[in-house]
């Protein structure tokens, strides 16, 4: 988790900045959301996913074609994303 004084907290924002420019508005569009549960110290982010997207059958590919590739190109530290319910 992090929070204040946390050393993701840096790696964190910039996730969350990824997010909100190139990732939520589509899922918001669609009834659905994304949100940071944590980050490991091995830079493995844990993201839920929230509202349509939970139990979409298309969320698996949404999470790693959209949501993991995306960030990924824009924070090249973070390893990968994992969902986490």
């Amino acid at each position: 988790m992090t929070g204040p004084g946390d050393p993701n907290s840096e790696l964190k924002a910039k996730i969350e900045a990824v997010l909100d420019e190139f990732v939520r508005p589509g899922l918001r569009a669609d009834g659905g959301d994304v949100e940071i549960v944590g980050i490991d110290a091995d830079r493995i982010v844990q993201v839920r996913m929230k509202g349509a997207c939970v139990g979409c059958p298309s969320s698996t590919i949404t999470m790693t074609m959209g949501i993991e590739s995306t960030v990924k190109a824009r924070v090249p530290e973070v390893r990968f994303l994992e969902a986490v319910l």
